[in-house]
């Protein structure tokens, strides 16, 4: 006769664990729900609406009586395409280059007490400043550099731009590294430019992705620099382009969602792709 397997029973821990976790309320799945319909309602609506013709838009309806592709082909065929290629070339090169600034001051404030306790909130306050107090001496800066109305500018201006953030952000990080382990780097003859590349760098490798992504979202979405720094549509990003469209004088509301959507889903898909980077990067050393 074969033998039966029972299944293991919970042991004490697995019991106490269960009975202490709390169990889903009707308010937090309300919410829950709320909050999804408050995201995906509008997103909805948006995909909907590239569907319909201008009568149908005019009408109010909600649903396309009959789906016509020809929003999608007339988003294709304008400056969309070119537009998304803009942004993301200077949103993923400026993240770049704000990780290559950030990571060694960082690294300078945390470790090594550079500028003392007060340096990590002087460098961020410029951030915290409106932007529009920067338009004129950075057009002044591009124009002396050759660098105005050009991408590379662009990339310039958002890696500059974005710096304090990283900082601040990369500083926590770097805190939650153990001593020892940059101390045994030293001790084994390596030196500062050394342990940073291959001791620091490499353990930061969630957070450098975590904090990446952010500043690539953030350069993506960016709007007024971009406006006053770029004036030809070879050079133009994303919301600059759907700006455009939205102030000419006979809107078309149907080829504006549609390029809305292909605006969005680049970086949505960064967003998912990296996603699992993304949580533990921001959760590394939450849990010991």
């Amino acid at each position: 006769m074969t033998e039966t397997t029972l299944p293991a029973s919970p042991t004490a821990e697995e019991t106490t664990y269960r009975s202490r976790r709390p169990k889903p309320s009707l308010l937090a799945n309300g919410w829950v729900l709320l909050s999804l319909a408050a995201v995906l309602v509008p997103l909805l609506y948006l995909v909907s609406i590239s569907f319909m013709t201008q009568g149908q838009i005019a009408a109010g309806m909600l649903f396309p009586a009959q789906p016509a592709a020809g929003n999608w082909t007339n988003a294709w065929d304008s400056a969309i395409p070119r537009a998304v290629g803009n942004s993301l070339t200077a949103a993923f090169a400026g993240a770049l280059l704000t990780l290559a600034f950030a990571l060694p001051a960082a690294w300078a404030i945390a470790r090594h007490r550079t500028g003392g306790k007060t340096l990590s909130g002087l460098v961020l306050s410029p951030w915290l400043l409106p932007p529009v107090v920067a338009i004129i001496p950075l057009l002044t800066l591009l124009r002396v550099l050759g660098l105005t109305n050009t991408l590379e500018g662009l990339t310039l201006v958002y890696a500059l731009m974005n710096v304090p953030v990283a900082i601040w952000l990369l500083d926590g990080f770097i805190r939650r590294i153990p001593v020892e382990v940059e101390e045994a780097g030293r001790i084994d003859g390596a030196n500062e430019l050394q342990l940073l590349l291959r001791v620091v760098a490499p353990m930061l490798a969630p957070a450098l992705i975590a904090v990446g992504v952010i500043l690539v979202i953030l350069n993506y979405n960016e709007f007024l620099f971009a406006t006053f720094l770029t004036q030809s549509q070879d050079t133009q990003t994303v919301p600059v382009v759907l700006a455009g469209m939205l102030s000419e004088r006979v809107q078309d509301f149907g080829r504006i969602a549609a390029s809305s959507l292909m605006a969005v889903i680049p970086i949505f898909a960064v967003a998912v792709l990296l996603q699992r980077y993304l949580i533990e990067g921001l959760t590394t050393g939450a849990v010991k």
